[in-house]
């Protein structure tokens, strides 16, 4: 076993609000998943967006499982479940946060697709066509992507079979940065471009619809387009754009740095909080929030 020398960098001020927050993120991620499954029914199945939010429930289900021992590693302050599974409850935040990222991109580039093109809707032609693309995804995440990045992810130093996720060392090797730094890049340009699209779409319906924009029911699919979107900026993006930090100073010094490791966490953490995006898409598509964004549109347009 290891000697104990990632307790130097616990945070006994951070575990509070952590723990919190794991707690609010389990709690809305649940709301959301079943709040969306009664949305499910009635939606079209061979629909692309349909499958895309499937996934994200699916993603969000998995990674919600995880939650329950963070909160109990936090509350204990101690790791009982063994380094490998310590391995794959941290690798699974990661891995929510770029899956959940790739639906998200799914659903926009769709949802984009059909306003430049001029379509009502894109679906696949048979309900196992649907079935068979989600399918495929998910053998590829299963069968590839997670026994490769547990297999890889935290076993090139020694780390105490005690504390968990505390695995920044990893990333003093040459070829772990590169890949972080790619993966960091390609995140931030699609997130740029996403951003950009939906920015030009948005001004292309306001000034074709002009003051009749909240009577169009294409209006309202692009605004939930902005859901994610946020998601993405507050979410994702922060975290991301200091991560080309973290990569650095992590890389440069060999001791644990106490406000890098910090802040990381913090802002690894946050990701987490994608999992109300389900709740946020449930509310809305209610007729409780059209009406306050017609009010205050009504509002605005008095003044």
């Amino acid at each position: 076993m290891a000697a104990h020398n990632t307790s130097t960098c616990d945070d006994p001020i951070l575990t509070p609000h952590l723990t919190r927050l794991y707690f609010v993120v389990l709690i809305g991620g649940l709301m959301g998943i079943i709040s969306i499954l009664f949305l499910l029914v009635k939606m079209n199945t061979r629909s692309v967006t349909t499958t895309a939010v499937i996934n994200l429930v699916v993603v969000h289900s998995v990674f919600l499982l995880t939650v329950p021992f963070r909160l109990t590693y936090l509350i204990k302050h101690t790791w009982t479940f063994g380094l490998s599974f310590c391995r794959f409850v941290s690798a699974m935040l990661h891995i929510h946060m770029y899956l959940t990222f790739l639906f998200y991109m799914v659903i926009l580039v769709i949802r984009y697709l059909i306003f430049f093109k001029h379509k009502d809707k894109v679906e696949f032609y048979r309900k196992l066509h649907a079935v068979a693309a989600s399918t495929a995804v998910w053998l590829l995440v299963i069968i590839i992507v997670v026994p490769l990045v547990v297999s890889q992810y935290g076993i090139h130093e020694g780390y105490d079979s005690h504390h968990c996720f505390k695995f920044h060392k990893e990333l003093a090797h040459a070829y772990v940065q590169v890949i972080n730094y790619m993966i960091v890049a390609v995140v931030i340009v699609i997130a740029v471009i996403l951003l950009v699209l939906q920015i030009i779409i948005i001004v292309l319906m306001a000034r074709k619809l002009g003051h009749s924009l909240l009577s169009h029911q294409e209006f309202w699919a692009q605004l939930k387009n902005l859901l994610f979107i946020g998601v993405i900026l507050i979410c994702f993006l922060p975290y991301q754009c200091f991560r080309i930090y973290y990569l650095y100073t992590v890389a440069n010094s060999r001791d644990c740095n106490y406000n890098v490791a910090f802040y990381n966490e913090i802002f690894l953490s946050i990701t987490a909080i994608s999992c109300f995006d389900l709740l946020l898409f449930v509310l809305g598509g209610s007729h409780w929030f059209r009406q306050k964004i017609i009010d205050l549109w009504n509002c605005l347009l008095c003044r």
